[in-house]
């Protein structure tokens, strides 16, 4: 059994006087969440810090729960955690649309969020918004979802190019949103894993100002080492701007990742301390 080597960081980049994005890593039992808030008076930092909390109590909740299935007999690839990750984005997206409701303070208020959910050799990846998940492989990157933007639909149907994509002033437009109705759909994947993998969670603040090309060739220089790797990718944000927030999330994958239930049980009991 191997160890996920995981890293993080947010920054509020060189234009914002607060930031709204909020990060979270749990390494011992497979799971990152990454969400970039919305809304005037403070209210996105509000949106995010709650998405996060909630998500994060929710799938402990949830995998703590849970038997552990016997080795190779898992009925669905990932079927736990996509069922962990649904339901946690159902409950962060009740939480923040209630919270806007009753508290005028924070009325329009809604979040971005992209969470993945290790386990053996594949993960489960759930997002809303444009908040990203990429995986660098063998030296190249790809990306794993899809942004929920009019500038994605927009390239979808082919009235758009990459480079205009890239220069709209439409490019911060999301589709979809936590918070923003009382329901939510939710984009659920899941992929499998190998060895030297290395994924990549991010808020647009980062990939608005750095291309694909250029996120790979930092990760492929600086992967080794996620926490260096982390740093170098906010500094580059910044030294592009640093028009936004920006946050990334790091996974390595080593080998053959196993959560247990009491491992999740372990962490809920410390969650409910705090």
């Amino acid at each position: 059994m191997t160890t996920l080597t995981m890293a993080g960081l947010t920054d509020p980049g060189r234009l914002r006087p607060h930031n709204e994005d909020c990060i979270v890593l749990h390494p011992e039992i497979g799971l990152v969440v990454l969400a970039d808030g919305m809304g005037g008076h403070n209210a996105g930092e509000v949106a995010s810090r709650l998405a996060v909390d909630v998500m994060t109590r929710h799938c402990v909740s949830a995998l703590a729960a849970e038997p552990d299935p016997a080795a190779g007999h898992d009925s669905e690839p990932c079927g736990r955690e996509r069922d962990a990750l649904h339901g946690a984005i159902e409950a962060a997206n009740t939480a923040i649309h209630e919270m806007a409701h009753h508290n005028p303070e924070c009325a329009g208020m809604g979040s971005t969020v992209v969470a993945a959910l290790f386990q053996d050799d594949a993960l489960c990846v759930a997002h809303v918004g444009d908040s990203r998940l990429y995986r660098l492989r063998d030296g190249r990157i790809e990306l794993l979802t899809e942004d929920h933007s009019v500038v994605q639909e927009l390239l979808n149907r082919g009235l758009f190019t990459p480079e205009q994509a890239r220069q709209s002033v439409s490019k911060n437009l999301v589709t979809r949103a936590l918070g923003v109705e009382a329901h939510v759909q939710t984009d659920l994947s899941a992929h499998a894993t190998e060895p030297g993998d290395l994924y990549l969670l991010c808020s647009d603040g980062l990939n608005d100002v750095l291309t694909d090309m250029q996120i790979e060739r930092l990760l492929a220089a600086h992967g080794a080492d996620p926490n260096a790797a982390a740093r170098r990718l906010v500094d580059a944000a910044n030294q592009s701007g640093g028009p936004d927030n920006v946050s990334v999330i790091l996974v390595r994958t080593d080998g053959r990742f196993r959560r247990t239930r009491k491992t999740a049980q372990k962490l809920l009991k410390k969650l409910g301390n705090a």
